[in-house]
């Protein structure tokens, strides 16, 4: 039986592989509480490890793999398929789970961290909703300037929520963005990078 040789570090392959596991590793850790780098890693292996046939990855191979214990890979793999990221597979017979992204990568990090906007809203908003009640009413100049900087929040907060919802819960799930992102018309982008543009540069709408 043929031994398998290691490869050397400096190998463009294991070069490559290691620059995508550190990339995504500190991307996917900045971006979700709760997930650490090797999450992040963890993200990478699984969506190089997406072959037709494959299953994704049992979290024995995925320790080996990454060089970390299991319980590090266990607690890591619990916060990405909370976050959305991951799920868990049991192919009939087997007594050991299997893991692998829930999408296509990297639409379900984007997908994920839409979604982690979305319930960002939903909390600041009844924390606004709160914050009013707290003040009740009571009719002092601090509290007529916190009110109003409450309903600023609230007026806010209320057009994101409008937002996503239209939008953000189309992308609830795994989702190709690839082909929906083609499709959309060039000049509606135009016309949202303008916007943007007069937003950033204090510039008036029609």
């Amino acid at each position: 039986m043929s031994r398998v040789v290691a490869k050397s570090p400096d190998d463009p392959v294991v070069a490559a592989r290691r620059a995508l596991l550190e990339g995504v590793g500190a991307e996917v850790a900045a971006s979700f509480p709760g997930i650490t780098r090797l999450g992040g890693q963890i993200v990478a292996a699984l969506y190089l490890a997406d072959v037709p046939g494959s299953g994704g990855r049992s979290m024995d191979e995925l320790s080996a793999e990454l060089g970390r214990s299991k319980s590090n890979i266990f607690a890591n793999l619990r916060a990405l398929d909370a976050a959305g990221i991951v799920e868990r597979r049991r192919a009939s017979g087997s007594r050991h789970d299997r893991f692998a992204l829930r999408g296509p990568y990297p639409d379900v990090i984007v997908g994920a961290y839409i979604n982690r906007l979305r319930r960002t809203v939903l909390d600041k908003r009844a924390l606004v909703e709160r914050a009013l009640h707290l003040l009740g009413e009571s009719r002092s100049e601090e509290a007529e300037v916190m009110r109003g900087k409450m309903h600023d929040l609230q007026r806010k907060y209320g057009l994101f929520h409008d937002v996503f919802q239209r939008v953000g819960a189309a992308l609830d799930g795994p989702i190709d963005l690839e082909p929906m992102l083609r499709e959309i018309p060039t000049d509606m982008l135009d016309a949202i990078g303008e916007m943007a543009t007069k937003a950033r540069t204090g510039g008036r709408f029609s």
